[in-house]
């Protein structure tokens, strides 16, 4: 049975209510629907939320399809969609205040604008990235995951930003985008030209260094080591010697935002000289060396605290960004670690 009619049967069965057959239909899709939706929102939850939506309606919907489209593209415009409505009525999450104890910050370089952002895990990317990309596409699927690029797309006007992602990555070409928002391919040319100078304009200040170091080659390997080491003992100097002169600090859903070595330099001071020490537990998050971050308590047990995302270049680091402990679960992390025997 060739592809075609194999999909032809699935679909006929799905439309007579079998749901093992639209699960079998939509399954091969959903992960890469999952990071679409990600891109567009720049939340994990509201992501998730956006996927469940557009699975429902397409299971809904599944009489309407007529075939002219593909059913991923078809799956690709009620995702578009339902990010729209999203992003149109969501009440994003709000910046939160200061809450690490006993520490008292440095005056923050600018307050940030996208507090609700959220680490997509790398276990979430696996089959989502690999997709075959149109020949429109402008960016490699990596880049296109990763924090300073998602961060940057959440300022751009919701229609942007969806004609943006469907154009330049995920390469549809401007008469399908034109079709999934029921607009017309010159609407969308002149919005692909906006969202490209807005893009432009609000590239972070890191932008033109050099690409990072290849997922666990030596080269990262080597780096992730270095700081976790100066990190785990404290080692301002060690931790200082890593980063870029205009290494970039970043908190979501906290606004502050410090750029500049010699701040970051400042605000990591605050951190030790508080009296504070942590573990850290490695794990992946948006194609980047993230840590599950644990504070040590004076009875040796190790408190989750938050999650830490290193951004690279070379053999340095150019930007850390820190979320809440939340967000722990998401990669498998425990809230706490065992009490290290040592410590009592």
């Amino acid at each position: 049975m060739t592809v075609r009619v194999a999909t032809a049967d699935l679909i006929s069965r799905a439309r007579a209510g079998d749901g093992d057959a639209f699960h079998e239909l939509t399954a091969p899709h959903r992960r890469e629907l999952q990071v679409h939706c990600y891109r567009m929102l720049g939340s994990v939850q509201d992501a998730e939320d956006a996927l469940q939506d557009t699975m429902l309606s397409a299971w809904q919907g599944l009489g309407e399809f007529e075939g002219r489209a593909s059913l991923r593209t078809w799956l690709y415009r009620i995702a578009t969609n339902r990010c729209l409505n999203a992003r149109r009525s969501a009440s994003r999450q709000p910046a939160t205040e200061w809450n690490i104890p006993d520490v008292d910050p440095p005056e923050p370089t600018r307050l940030g604008e996208v507090v609700w952002l959220e680490p997509f895990p790398d276990a979430l990317l696996e089959g989502a990235i690999e997709v075959p990309l149109g020949p429109e596409a402008r960016y490699e699927q990596t880049e296109s995951i990763s924090l300073a690029f998602v961060t940057a797309l959440q300022v751009l006007p919701p229609r942007q930003l969806a004609v943006l992602i469907l154009r330049d990555v995920l390469g549809f070409h401007a008469n399908e985008v034109a079709d999934m928002l029921d607009s017309t391919v010159e609407s969308v040319t002149s919005a692909l030209k906006r969202a490209r100078a807005s893009l432009q304009r609000r590239r972070p200040p890191n932008a033109d260094h050099e690409p990072p170091p290849a997922p666990d080659s030596p080269v990262e390997d080597a780096i992730v080591a270095k700081f976790v080491s100066a990190y785990e003992s404290a080692d301002l100097e060690a931790v200082v010697a890593l980063l870029t002169d205009d290494v970039f600090i970043s908190m979501p859903p906290m606004p502050f935002e410090y750029e500049g070595r010699d701040v970051v330099a400042r605000f990591c001071a605050g951190i030790f000289g508080a009296g504070r020490r942590f573990d850290l537990v490695p794990t992946r998050a948006n194609g980047q060396p993230a840590f599950g971050t644990y504070l040590r308590a004076p009875d040796g047990s190790c408190h989750g605290v938050g999650l830490f995302v290193l951004t690279l270049t070379g053999d340095r680091i150019c930007a850390m960004t820190r979320f809440e402990n939340s967000v722990l679960p998401w990669f498998g992390l425990p809230r706490s670690l065992p009490s290290r025997p040592s410590q009592r």
